[in-house]
């Protein structure tokens, strides 16, 4: 690698440093609002402008904040804001009771490992399952608003039909409250 790639600047040792970001006009604004209102919201975008720095991190503050709101939404199962069909891998992530959490790791024992193991699939398959059938409960509660809705509209043009042919000039929403 030279000390002209994209992501670093040459320095007099012959050593390259990561190029640091510029500020943008939301950093700044955002930095100097947080000091107005709240100093630490401030000294922290000030904070992450440093970090910034040091590791080279090339995104702006609103991608990152972009990236770390979609970290968090992965860590959860559905719900709590996850997007559909990306529940969590409670296994994989290692969440649950003691150091290892659940799927983390052996204890020793070759028959608990493996019990260990079955239950955590069988549960994977349950909640696989689960999601299932909250898509196509999903799917039929939108096909029945879209029926209701076309059911609603299929109305309003009868009535609005019936209005003309009686010689009205359109739907109204209460006929006789005029008389």
């Amino acid at each position: 690698m030279s000390s002209h790639d994209a992501g670093s600047a040459p320095h007099a040792g012959g050593w390259s440093a990561p190029r640091s970001p510029r500020w943008t006009p939301l950093e700044l604004v955002a930095m100097v609002l947080g000091f107005i209102l709240f100093w630490p919201v401030g000294l922290a975008i000030l904070g992450w402008k440093i970090w910034q720095r040091r590791t080279g991190y090339q995104g702006d503050l609103r991608s990152f904040a972009d990236e770390r709101i979609d970290q968090m939404k992965s860590m959860f199962p559905m719900g709590c804001g996850a997007r559909r069909g990306e529940a969590a891998d409670w296994a994989r992530k290692g969440w649950g009771f003691g150091e290892s959490g659940f799927g983390r790791g052996s204890t020793g024992n070759s028959a608990f490992d493996d019990w260990k193991s079955a239950e955590l699939a069988r549960l994977e398959e349950e909640r696989r399952k689960l999601h299932d059938a909250e898509r196509e409960f999903s799917d039929y509660l939108a096909h029945l608003r879209q029926a209701r809705d076309k059911d609603e509209f299929d109305r309003f043009v009868r009535e609005r039909d019936a209005a003309k042919a009686r010689g009205e000039s359109g739907w109204r929403p209460f006929p006789d409250a005029d008389r």
